[in-house]
């Protein structure tokens, strides 16, 4: 059969043809009297068999072996084939992500375009002083976009460089939160983490209510840093994780400091002073979280806190009733001065 209805026939155009041929993957093996290809059966039969593979995506070396090698299975033909189209895909995607980072910058000017290029480019240093140069120089500028900062600071391991992220974010957060929310739910730990302390640090209504949904997250190191920086702000639904935080030993100097202030401005005095004593009753023999708990209760003013107190001081646990009576003494001796305030118990920061 001749170049021309093959062509015809197959649906291959004539060029290549005879690109297969000049490569040596699929060459007619006779020729007529005036020197045409003439293409036999088995040639036919490969001609499909090449179109077919090509449909898969194979090179033209891999439709070779595929062909020409006894050993190259169709297993690991196929396997390469996965592999190089799944980093295909991955270079598709980083350019995706770069592209929306530009238009996420609503750029006027090709200047603007370069900027946004010259910050990805800093930000994905090798050198972690370039990127916290590139970080603070991001904050500076709050056109930056806030996506870009967002998914920077969630890859980010340099406690000085991720810092600096943050707080360019504080100057350039449009967008960050749809990036930051999902990933309080992220399967890395590090991930989770790194997310919360991003939010805590940025203002507003919409990181407040992710800071709400993180009080029941499984992760208590979600949990954690969203109640701290809750109560920080005055939210008093941080109070019962705030809790688990001194008993825990978990930045419970923080904790307890957190739900002094609390009490103090919200007027939920009582209910935490009853929530410390509520604590300190199931917690039986755990010494150390009954000792932080009964600390916890000197930054809390109020009768209840006193009376909890005095009922500590004939405690079993010597060292929970000794330090009871310390804050005792030490508040009395505060009011009968005329100063408010909490009383610091004895080894409390």
């Amino acid at each position: 059969m001749l170049i021309g209805e093959v062509s015809r026939r197959a649906g291959i155009s004539a060029r290549m043809l005879r690109h297969y041929d000049a490569v040596g993957l699929v060459s007619p093996t006779g020729r007529t009297d005036g020197g045409y290809r003439d293409y036999s059966p088995a040639d036919i039969r490969r001609l499909f068999h090449v179109e077919a593979l090509r449909s898969l995506g194979l090179s033209l070396r891999d439709l070779r072996r595929a062909l020409d090698e006894p050993d190259a299975t169709p297993a690991d033909l196929v396997g390469d084939l996965i592999a190089s189209t799944q980093e295909r895909i991955a270079r598709d995607e980083e350019l995706l992500r770069r592209l929306r980072h530009v238009h996420d910058g609503g750029p006027t000017e090709w200047t603007e375009v370069l900027r946004i290029v010259a910050l990805m480019r800093g930000l994905e240093s090798d050198d972690a002083s370039r990127r916290q140069r590139s970080a603070l120089a991001a904050g500076d500028d709050t056109t930056t976009p806030g996506r870009l900062l967002a998914e920077t600071v969630l890859g980010e391991a340099d406690p000085h460089v991720a810092g600096a992220l943050r707080w360019a974010l504080q100057r350039s957060a449009e967008g960050a939160l749809h990036v930051l929310g999902p990933a309080l739910d992220s399967p890395e730990a590090q991930t989770r983490r790194r997310a919360v302390t991003a939010i805590a640090e940025l203002d507003g209504d919409e990181a407040a209510t992710l800071l709400t949904g993180a009080l029941d997250h499984p992760d208590p190191a979600v949990r954690g840093p969203a109640a701290l920086a809750l109560g920080a702000r005055g939210d008093a639904r941080a109070v019962p994780v705030l809790v688990g935080l001194v008993v825990a030993g978990v930045h419970d100097v923080e904790a307890a400091e957190t739900l002094g202030r609390l009490a103090r401005e919200r007027g939920t005095v009582d209910r935490i002073a009853d929530l410390l004593a509520d604590e300190l009753g199931r917690r039986g023999t755990e010494s150390d979280a009954r000792l932080r708990l009964v600390q916890s209760l000197a930054e809390i003013p109020g009768s209840a806190a006193d009376r909890a107190l005095q009922a500590l001081t004939g405690d079993p646990d010597r060292r929970v009733a000794l330090t009871a009576a310390a804050i005792r003494e030490t508040r009395a001796a505060r009011h009968a001065g005329g100063v408010s305030g909490p009383a610091r118990p004895p080894g409390r920061r």
